[in-house]
């Protein structure tokens, strides 16, 4: 008889994230290897305009982990953030005597994975 290993990972995906992968990977970088509760209280203290998606999609990642696999919150650390460069979006600006100054918008896709430490001392 085979002995399936449970899954010990959950993640939350956001795209097109209208923010430079830049500075979002500011904030993205002080809460890689953190708990969740930690996590969730330097996203609220610090004061990047990254921080309300990232805080989004830390929030969702925790809820599917309760809700799909039926983890503990208290148990999460953010075992993967990584933040990857989107589409750009180019528009013309209008200016004076009929030109027009390019504008890029550019977006960025970020991931967040959650790991239950609870299972991975009960499997080791």
């Amino acid at each position: 008889m085979i002995k399936k290993k449970r899954k010990i990972e959950v993640y939350a995906v956001g795209q097109h994230i209208c923010m430079s992968a830049h500075k979002a990977r500011r904030v993205v970088d002080q809460i890689r290897g953190r708990s969740y509760e930690q996590t969730l209280m330097i996203l609220e203290l610090m004061s990047y305009r990254a921080c309300y998606p990232i805080f989004k999609l830390v929030y969702s990642a925790a809820a599917n982990a309760s809700h799909n696999m039926g983890f503990n919150q208290a148990d999460l650390v953010i075992s993967k953030a990584e933040v990857n460069e989107g589409t750009t979006v180019k528009k013309l600006k209008p200016r004076a005597r009929g030109r027009g100054y390019p504008i890029k918008r550019s977006t960025c896709h970020i991931t967040i994975v959650l790991k239950n430490t609870f299972l991975d001392l009960i499997h080791s």
